[in-house]
């Protein structure tokens, strides 16, 4: 079975082909399609992953994964949760985006300086499909007061893990995937999508 991927992140897609390999199903990006990317404006998670299944599932024919993820920091009142990539403005970029949240909480102490990663996971089997498979994985930490490591992207070199004495970007790839939001939220769909 084939089932398109909504996103051209290479990274996302070699994880997923990675995870649904032992399904039977072949996962191909939506640029392979020339899908352009959905118009995001859900005020939720769940909502932006259900847009964008959607939006890759009417315009492929296929059946649709899609994710949506980011950063919740309670200090922020779970900000810069769904803006997560756009947190600096127009023209974000990974760095601009952490120093901006390293700037609103520098006189924040420790203890409340706690956050959270969020994913979504949403699976489509046609662009009207009513009871589409959600899948949603957290991922407890806090924010650290400067980047550590070099692995991840995003906020990973700001995300402490406090019981692992270490950043998410100082984590390798499968310990990662293991624990992650992402990783958790993925292992739900295989176990929905395996039934």
């Amino acid at each position: 079975m084939k089932v398109v991927l909504a996103t051209g992140n290479k990274g996302k897609l070699a994880e997923f082909q990675q995870l649904l390999a032992g399904l039977d199903m072949t996962v191909v990006p939506q640029s392979d399609f020339q899908v352009p990317d959905a118009v995001e404006n859900g005020l939720s998670f769940v909502e932006n992953a259900i847009i964008k299944a959607r939006h890759a599932a009417r315009l492929t024919g296929l059946p649709a994964i899609a994710d949506d993820s980011g950063l919740e920091v309670d200090l922020l009142n779970g900000a810069p949760g769904i803006y997560s990539a756009r947190f600096s403005g127009e023209n974000a970029t990974d760095d601009k985006n952490n120093l901006r949240l390293l700037s609103l909480l520098q006189e924040i102490p420790e203890e409340q300086r706690t956050a959270r990663f969020q994913c979504l996971l949403v699976y489509m089997r046609h662009p009207e499909d009513p009871t589409p498979l959600i899948c949603q994985g957290t991922w407890e930490g806090k924010i650290a007061f400067n980047a550590q490591g070099e692995n991840g992207f995003g906020y990973d070199p700001l995300f402490y893990i406090p019981e692992l004495g270490c950043s998410s970007a100082q984590l390798d790839k499968d310990d990662k995937n293991r624990i992650s939001h992402r990783g958790k939220a993925m292992a739900q769909l295989l176990e929905k999508l395996s039934r």
